[in-house]
């Protein structure tokens, strides 16, 4: 499961979202799965939807993981005046137009129905897109 190695602080603000203005457009590989709304997408989500592009592309290929899950999302168990709850896990914050996934090396049919089962696994919507 990704998370960082260390960080500054131990617990984020929630912050606010708008749309990608870097990040937006496919740099590496031939296809590309790009977000359509916002969202936070786990660790756990995002391990999932790496293996399923691995396991649809037979490990043919090259895959880039574009984002990465830095930020500390917390959980608190109890009432109100508690204090913040403790760090659960990291989240990949995702804004509309983020390039998820970058795949190359493999037909546009097999890249297709990889980054549709990747999108399956993740909590924003998402559509297929090719390089410019």
């Amino acid at each position: 499961m990704l998370q960082p190695g260390r960080t500054k602080y131990r617990k984020a603000f929630r912050g606010h979202m708008g749309g990608a203005s870097k990040g937006n457009l496919v740099e590496f590989g031939e296809y590309g799965l790009k977000a359509t709304q916002c969202g936070w997408i786990s660790a756990n989500s995002l391990e999932s939807a790496r293996r399923a592009i691995a396991h649809a592309t037979k490990r043919n290929g090259k895959m880039w993981c574009r984002i990465f899950p830095d930020k500390p999302w917390t959980k608190k168990e109890g009432h109100m005046g508690a204090g913040k709850g403790d760090v659960k896990g990291y989240v990949a914050v995702v804004k509309p137009g983020r390039i998820i996934f970058e795949v190359s090396g493999i037909t546009k049919e097999e890249a297709a129905r990889a980054l549709y089962l990747a999108a399956a696994k993740l909590p924003v919507t998402s559509i297929i897109v090719n390089r410019l």
